[in-house]
């Protein structure tokens, strides 16, 4: 295993050295062990239930590909079929091309990317409530975010503030940056770097997530500063209307792809086809940088089936560029037996600031 998520879902070992060279091997007979650079070796004692670690020297002609290869020779499987997860953060293509040429004629490689992505769909008890902490927080930051913005604020309070409500309560860093954009910067729905003081007629984007021992809660909203103009007013209820849409959808027996169909539907019928993106959200869970999206997406005629357990950010994203208006919300639900239970508390009206 080359992902992060993995060794965390299954072992509790928590590092960021997945962006060097880092395997865990896992046999069909429950023997477990790793492959890991020195910085982390007192990392995956401390934070992991991995006994047996092993270190792959740093050096000009270093290779751990033929490291791993010595390793699952003495795990005796030579000869035997091996998955592998190639659809990794933590396995570069260079990397991969290594580990290719060391294994190749040692034993039968098969591309094993989604065995434990999938299991991790389905959240335990344990999960959910570390979810439900997550949402706690990002309701925190959002809160912050409000009692920060209006005319004048500064873009950085409004990040330290949403970061100090999340760290204060115990959460952790975000998979990845939270996004904030205002001025023409408020069409984004990346992070960019620069800041900006709002002004008296602005809006303000936010997508951002509360993290609890790496499980994510997000939330995507639009502010306004100054009065809303009845476009903005308009594009809004569509995206809030096309949010309850794909909530109202989002019950198990249905697919992935029929939450997408309410989104684009929604939209759609009133008149906004143009404005919306090919995906209206995405799984959550334990993710690591760079990204918080998880599998699967939202995505039209995605075949996954809904399930109770599983853990949803369904985001409406309406961008009218020609008059420079967001208007977007998001928010995180888990499924139950009988549908979507939003975890924000957070009210959906548009604020104006």
């Amino acid at each position: 295993m080359f992902r992060q998520e993995s060794m965390y879902y299954l072992t509790g070992y928590d590092t960021f050295g997945y962006v060097f060279f880092q395997t865990l091997v896992l046999t069909s007979d429950d023997r477990m062990a790793l492959l890991t650079r020195a910085p982390d070796l007192r990392q995956a004692r401390f934070t992991s239930v991995i006994k047996d670690v092993r270190v792959w020297r740093d050096r000009a002609d270093a290779e751990p590909a033929e490291d791993l290869k010595t390793l699952l020779s003495e795990l005796g499987l030579e000869n035997e079929r091996l998955g592998i997860e190639y659809d990794a953060y933590g396995l570069t293509a260079a990397n991969g091309r290594a580990l290719d040429a060391k294994l190749n004629g040692f034993a039968a490689l098969e591309d094993a990317s989604d065995i434990v992505s999938r299991l991790r769909l389905i959240k335990s008890t344990a999960e959910i409530a570390y979810v439900r902490k997550a949402a706690e927080l990002a309701d925190a930051a959002w809160d912050k975010a409000l009692e920060i913005a209006g005319p004048g604020a500064f873009e950085g309070d409004i990040l330290a503030g949403m970061h100090g409500e999340i760290f204060r309560r115990g959460g952790d860093d975000p998979a990845n940056e939270f996004i904030l954009g205002s001025g023409e910067g408020a069409l984004m729905c990346r992070y960019f770097t620069g800041r900006r003081h709002l002004e008296r007629e602005d809006n303000l984007t936010l997508e951002f997530a509360g993290a609890y021992r790496h499980y994510h809660s997000c939330l995507f909203r639009t502010i306004r500063i100054g009065e809303a103009s009845q476009h903005q007013n308009a594009l809004y209820d569509a995206s809030l209307e096309a949010l309850q849409a794909c909530e109202e959808a989002l019950v198990p027996g249905r697919t992935v792809g029929e939450v997408f169909d309410a989104h684009a539907t929604t939209l759609d019928r009133a008149g906004l086809g143009r404005y919306r993106l090919n995906a209206c959200g995405y799984s959550l869970g334990t993710t690591f940088a760079p990204s918080w999206m998880d599998w699967p997406m939202v995505y039209a005629r995605n075949p996954v089936v809904v399930e109770p357990d599983m853990v949803f950010f369904l985001h409406m994203i309406i961008f009218d560029d020609d008059t420079g208006i967001p208007a977007c919300i998001g928010r995180t639900s888990l499924v139950t037996q009988s549908g979507a239970d939003p975890l924000s508390q957070a009210d959906l009206a548009l604020p104006i600031m």
